[in-house]
């Protein structure tokens, strides 16, 4: 049975950081996705998204009700205006958190996995390391602005390479897999079988009950529930949540 919301999808409640970066903005950490598509649904305060793709930089307005979508190799920065709260939907959920992700630090850090780690974990006090990273990575985001997204791209591969098996596997039995029981669904409606509808079920995904230090924010990533193995009658299924290594 595949497991998840539909589709594959992740999803996060977003409380974006209101650390004061060097260009005197507000906001999180900028980075890249190398698969994964991501949309934002605001739900609180205002802010932007800053984007920087081969078609240039953009600065796109967030106010509540707005949703906003973006491919992989669109750099990202979410700048908050004022209390910038987002539900935060993530394509093939368990590839963000497994890498899929690579942070703007200048080129030297990129050059370099040895350093490029030692930027991206969060060591000591967790929030001043966070925003140390931040820095870092709107540090190198200001420079992009002015040139070198190819070499940007050649990095970020170069960095992620040795994880792409993993990500495939994550596909696979993921979003591929909720694709294909679509497909099964369809050719038993075609055959007059609807043994799957007698199959419906209910779980519940739990979050957090305290927020974690993300890349653009606090963050309350909602954990991936077990199969039911029958329908939920009062009670919640129990969950058990894969730790992230790196949080969105």
């Amino acid at each position: 049975m595949v497991t998840g919301l539909p589709g594959g999808v992740g999803i996060s409640g977003l409380t974006v950081y209101d650390w004061e970066a060097a260009d005197g903005l507000r906001g999180g950490t900028p980075h890249m996705h190398l698969v994964c598509s991501e949309a934002y649904v605001v739900i609180g305060g205002t802010g932007s998204v800053q984007t920087l793709t081969t078609s240039g930089f953009a600065d796109t307005p967030l106010r509540p009700g707005d949703v906003v979508r973006f491919t992989p190799g669109t750099i990202h920065r979410l700048v908050n205006g004022g209390g910038l709260r987002l539900v935060v939907l993530m394509q093939n959920s368990g590839l963000p958190e497994a890498g899929d992700a690579v942070f703007t630090f200048p080129a030297p850090v990129l050059a370099d996995p040895d350093a490029y780690r030692a930027a991206s974990v969060l060591t000591g006090d967790p929030a001043a390391a966070a925003r140390r990273r931040r820095d870092l990575a709107v540090e190198g985001f200001l420079a992009l602005r002015e040139g070198g997204l190819g070499e940007f791209h050649t990095a970020a591969h170069r960095l992620k390479s040795d994880l792409l098996d993993d990500w495939r596997s994550r596909w696979r039995d993921g979003p591929l897999a909720a694709a294909v029981e679509t497909g099964r669904q369809l050719d038993r409606l075609g055959a007059g079988d609807l043994s799957h509808l007698g199959h419906g079920a209910v779980s519940r995904l739990e979050r957090p009950e305290s927020p974690l230090l993300g890349m653009c924010g606090l963050l309350h990533p909602y954990s991936v529930p077990d199969p039911p193995t029958r329908p939920l009658r009062g009670s919640p299924v129990s969950s058990h949540p894969r730790p992230p290594k790196e949080l969105f």
